[in-house]
């Protein structure tokens, strides 16, 4: 049956206590927490560091049969390697995440902003090394694949062959946000790619990183073509996963929540996730009234 994976970038952030989770939660138990209210996660722990096998066996014990992780590869494959010689590194990667058996959602490539049409060569043949029993997307930052020629043809023709996703990222939101001097989103400005938001679905499972205006009431007209497109994903029988992220990452999950609350406004006998979040925030209580 079709559905919606969300979630956040994280799943534990120490002003979630007391808003997001009860304040009494103890640290060890935020993932089991966090998957009452998502049943998908972001993990980006896994771009700086592998973890041991006694970690992924936890996770896995602490969130339902439902919940899924989406990983991403390690950055010594995507960034410091660049797919060549990485046999070490993916034997590793993928014994570790198998781990998680049923629970693990996509695995995540982000590539470089230098890794360019060019090699493309290079991720068809990492992609031949990949087994066929995972779900993988691959998000790419040169502008070269988003340029509408032959080189974004070519790539997305490669991830269709080969069912894999074409990772989206949406950060048309934050970058409507001006910093004036705003440490936060200056660090949010520079790290996010300002690419092209091409929306297309390379497989059945599309994966959508959208980041947020740091008001959550700006973001509406920006995630409402989102409603419509996973509504119709869904119609097609696809799967999609929707991340949510902001600037300062704590306000995600109620930038979730204002979404699939629209989502059900728009379609209401279409099944969703269900947010129901704590009416703690600050951002809550001048959005959802009683």
């Amino acid at each position: 049956m079709a559905l919606i994976r969300t979630g956040c970038p994280i799943w534990t952030h120490e002003q979630w206590f007391g808003s997001l989770f009860p304040a009494n939660t103890v640290k060890e138990q935020s993932l089991a927490t966090y998957a009452q209210h998502f049943n998908s996660v972001e993990g980006n722990t896994s771009f700086y560091h592998i973890p041991d096998e006694k970690t992924v066996r936890r996770w896995a014990e602490q969130v339902p049969k439902d919940f899924r992780f989406t990983f991403k590869f390690h950055r010594s494959i995507s960034h410091d390697k660049k797919l060549l010689n990485i046999e070490d590194d993916l034997h590793l990667v993928l014994n570790r995440m198998a781990l998680l058996e049923d629970k693990l959602g996509c695995l995540m490539l982000q590539l470089p902003a230098s890794f360019s049409p060019s090699q493309l060569s290079t991720l068809a043949h990492f992609i031949q090394r990949l087994p066929k029993n995972f779900r993988y997307a691959i998000e790419v930052r040169h502008l070269r694949f988003f340029d509408k020629s032959d080189n974004e043809k070519a790539f997305n023709q490669l991830l269709i062959e080969n069912n894999i996703n074409r990772m989206i990222m949406d950060t048309r939101a934050l970058f409507a946000c001006p910093a004036n001097g705003d440490k936060i989103i200056e660090d949010a400005h520079r790290k996010k790619p300002r690419v092209p938001t091409n929306v297309i679905a390379t497989s059945d499972t599309p994966l959508v990183r959208f980041v947020g205006h740091p008001v959550i009431q700006a973001n509406k007209p920006f995630y409402t073509p989102w409603i419509h497109k996973t509504k119709q994903w869904l119609d097609e029988g696809k799967s999609p996963y929707l991340f949510f992220h902001m600037a300062n990452t704590v306000d995600a999950p109620w930038l979730a929540e204002a979404f699939f609350n629209d989502f059900k406004q728009l379609y209401p006998n279409t099944l969703i996730p269900s947010m129901i979040l704590p009416k703690t925030h600050n951002n809550q209580l001048d959005i959802f009234g009683d």
